[in-house]
């Protein structure tokens, strides 16, 4: 199995440097593929909070990123590539809005923008929603993904619109997993359990903790269902609660209360997911209402 994922310990080895707030805490020789998912609210507002410097400082092969909030055109050129990483991008139409990508270090073997025919009634496509970077080769199939879920917090319409997005998004992901391996990076906009958020007894009837998204995400990772993802954080660290929220609302002091929710996940099939050697939210610095959320996976493409 190991050798089908290309897990060989070959190449690229690196030392993990022992840094509080990356998560690192390998004290030897390993290797290591670094893998950061985090929500810009917007790019150009990221790099002027030193987005750019603290992407070098990572050494990430792969950073997926959400809500580019950038269209295609106005995307500025020093932040179409940085940290050794080139972006490849899935714009929403309108302006200021939504739009995901994914840096990488490595060449892929092909890109997907969009969810295509995945999206049949084409509701989503236009939002910016998914993008896919495969790095296939002989004897196998990989790919990482970049993925914006609609919040639904805004309005009953929008609360519709995520769920049909849950239902559409759902036999894609079941199709994928058939056929290759792969890592969702994304803002899923729901906590999957009660230690997913701080205040989990007020929120049971709002947006991103409702029983129908939870129950969603229970099957997603159910290892007898037809995807069963790993939810990779969470198989590291099974018990956090306060340590593990990505996103703070910017009402009421939350960040400062730390009053967060746990919405930004690598989900990932069973196979990488056993190669994952350490995940954590960093917090030492803020370049968005949410934080990074980082994982050392011991393989390379």
């Amino acid at each position: 199995k190991a050798q089908h994922l290309g897990l060989h310990r070959k190449g690229h080895e690196v030392l993990s440097e022992c840094v509080v707030g990356r998560g690192v805490a390998h004290d030897e020789w390993c290797l290591v593929f670094r893998l950061v998912s985090l929500n810009l609210n917007g790019v150009r507002s990221a790099a002027t909070k030193g987005l750019v410097p603290w992407a070098e400082s990572m050494s990430a092969d792969c950073m997926g990123v959400q809500e580019l909030k950038v269209h295609a055109d106005d995307m500025p050129t020093p932040l179409k590539a940085f940290a050794g990483m080139n972006g490849h991008f899935h714009h929403a139409e309108k302006k200021g809005y939504s739009g995901v990508g994914l840096y990488t270090k490595h060449e892929p073997s092909d890109v997907i923008t969009g969810l295509g025919c995945a999206d049949p009634s084409g509701e989503f496509d236009p939002e910016g929603r998914y993008v896919e970077l495969r790095f296939d080769k002989p004897g196998r199939k990989l790919s990482l993904i970049s993925c914006y879920f609609p919040s639904g917090s805004s309005s009953e319409e929008r609360q519709q619109a995520k769920f049909r997005f849950l239902d559409m998004i759902e036999p894609h992901l079941a199709a994928l997993r058939g056929e290759r391996e792969f890592i969702l990076l994304g803002d899923v906009n729901i906590a999957h359990q009660e230690i997913d958020l701080k205040n989990w007894k007020g929120n049971l009837k709002n947006s991103g903790f409702l029983p129908e998204e939870r129950a969603w995400m229970t099957q997603l990772l159910d290892p007898a269902g037809s995807i069963g993802l790993v939810d990779v954080y969470r198989s590291i660290h099974p018990n956090t609660t306060d340590e593990c929220y990505t996103w703070w609302s910017n009402r009421g002091q939350a960040r400062a209360k730390n009053v967060g929710w746990r919405i930004d996940y690598q989900l990932a099939t069973p196979g990488l997911a056993s190669t994952a050697k350490a995940a954590s939210v960093f917090k030492e610095q803020w370049f968005s209402d949410h934080a990074p959320l980082t994982v050392d996976y011991d393989f390379i493409l």
